[in-house]
Parts: structure tokens; sequence; C-alpha cells
């Protein structure tokens, strides 16, 4: 019988974070696969298909093009939050008009990374409560 669990595709650079996001989520959620550098998210990308992705915002680059243009360029209807470390209101500018459907802080996200997906998978975005006040 096929699993009606979201499938979610995580992708990290940093292994604990990758592990925490996936022990978060992964009761909820079907964690199909997780991956480290953005060639790897390009190659899982083209390869399957996901309902949602989690990346890291600070991914090494392989050019100028950000995790936000890349997920955009390659599957422009696939829904995307962002994990960031950064709370500049210009870099959480560029993540939601480069396509971004969701922005959760690393430091929040044990408390808002279910909340997100749950709200990114139904077709509502979501930003960290401590976000809001940044970009208010």
């Amino acid at each position: 019988m096929p699993s009606s669990k979201k499938r979610i595709l995580i992708a990290d650079s940093h292994p604990t974070m990758t592990a925490s996001v996936r022990l978060l989520l992964g009761d909820l959620f079907d964690i199909t696969v997780m991956v480290a550098d953005v060639q790897s998210l390009s190659d899982a990308m083209v390869r399957s298909d996901f309902d949602l992705v989690i990346a890291d915002l600070s991914m090494p680059r392989i050019s100028n093009e950000n995790v936000v243009h890349l997920v955009k360029r390659l599957r422009p209807s696939l829904r995307l939050i962002v994990l960031s470390a950064h709370d500049d209101p210009a870099v959480i500018g560029a993540c939601w008009s480069g396509g971004a459907n969701g922005i959760v802080l690393k430091r929040e996200a044990v408390n808002d990374l279910v909340p997100a997906v749950e709200a990114v998978l139904r077709g509502d975005s979501y930003i960290s409560p401590a976000l809001q006040k940044v970009t208010a």
C-alpha cells in the first residue's frame, strides 16, 4: 500500500541539522532524500518527485545562484521552505522574491518547522514569528 505521507527532500550541508530535521519530521512526513550539497540537491530534484524541499540558504554554491533560485529554476511549482541562520531583512526579502514558500530560522526550527511544513503543504506561506518582527 503506497504511503500517503508527503515526500520531502532535506538539503543542508550540516549533518547534525539534517539529522535533527529528519528526527523532527520523520514520523509525520516521508523524508525521502537527504543531501548535503547543491549538486546533490540538483541531482535529486531531477531524479525524483517531491512535494516539498527544505533547504539551507547557506549551502555552498557551485555558481552565483542561491538555493531558492536553483529550486525554482529546476521545478518552479515545487514548494520550498528555506532554513536560514540569517535574520537580515534583505536576505529574507530576497528569499520571498525568489519564490520561497516558507522561511524558518534555524534557531527556531524545533518550534517552527512542523507548522511551516503543514502550512506550505496546504498551499499557504510561513515565516518564523521571530522573523515577522524583523521584517515588519
